[in-house]
């Protein structure tokens, strides 16, 4: 008989303090890699539009069809041509949401950003703050509560139902909903890998029970892969519900 034994889930989410410890400006490893991933973005781009050939390579292609697919995909099937003016945000926030993802499965690192419940929020509440912006200016300030909280077709006598709940909807749900998204998707995925992990090490050290050793490592291998599909998907979800948002705000409903 063996025990496993799994790192608390706290050992797993914090990390330690490396500089002004204890403080609203504490730096930690997360905080490393969010740096890291603004930096990465930065350096991607910077390299692609080094090469102004006609036939993309390298970073490059990986930079050109990150954005094609954001144009394509997202802006044009959202928000139509007009959008196109918000692609700067859409596709800066696909790639840096896709990067602070794949930490997770970096040798060495093996930690999503995401898995913290700081960056989602903070940029859910940014996403919040910017289509409420689109929507004042585009309608002004009753307009778009009007259109909110008063959509079209909805028969008068249920309008005292509807506009509460499409008020905490637009105001509360989305901006809640988006970051607990993103944050738990990549805090599961984490906790997978970790179990995995740590079950086909311990039984790497008990030889009466090798027979049974491939099936966690493969898991691990096979929940590996799932990982890296999250990270891209759920980039894709947060990018493009960011859009949809934004889009909404800009034409309401008739």
């Amino acid at each position: 008989m063996f025990a496993l034994e799994f790192p608390p889930i706290e050992d797993l989410v914090r990390w330690r303090g490396l500089m002004f410890k204890g403080t609203a400006f504490e730096v930690n490893k997360v905080v490393l890699l969010m740096w890291a991933a603004v930096a990465i973005v930065t350096l991607l781009f910077w390299g692609a539009s080094r090469n102004k050939g006609l036939i993309p390579t390298g970073v490059q292609n990986i930079v050109e069809s990150g954005v094609e697919f954001v144009h394509r995909d997202i802006i044009l099937q959202t928000m139509g041509p007009e959008g196109m003016a918000w692609a700067p945000l859409l596709v800066t926030m696909f790639f840096f949401i896709f990067i602070t993802n794949i930490f997770e499965v970096i040798p060495g690192i093996q930690f999503p950003v995401n898995a913290r419940m700081a960056l989602p929020a903070f940029m859910a509440l940014l996403v919040w703050v910017i289509f409420n912006y689109v929507g004042i200016k585009s309608q002004g300030l009753g307009g778009y509560f009007k259109s909110v909280m008063f959509p079209p077709g909805v028969p008068k006598a249920l309008l005292i139902l509807v506009a509460p709940i499409e008020f905490l909807s637009t105001f509360l749900v989305r901006p809640f909903s988006l970051a607990v998204r993103l944050f738990a998707n990549m805090l599961a995925g984490h906790l997978l890998l970790v179990t995995f992990a740590v079950l086909a090490a311990a039984l790497f050290t008990k030889s009466a029970l090798a027979v049974i050793l491939p099936l966690p490592f493969v898991m691990l291998i096979l929940l590996t892969g799932f990982e890296i599909l999250v990270a891209g998907l759920q980039a894709f979800i947060f990018t493009i519900l960011t859009a949809v948002y934004i889009g909404g705000a800009m034409h309401p409903e008739h």
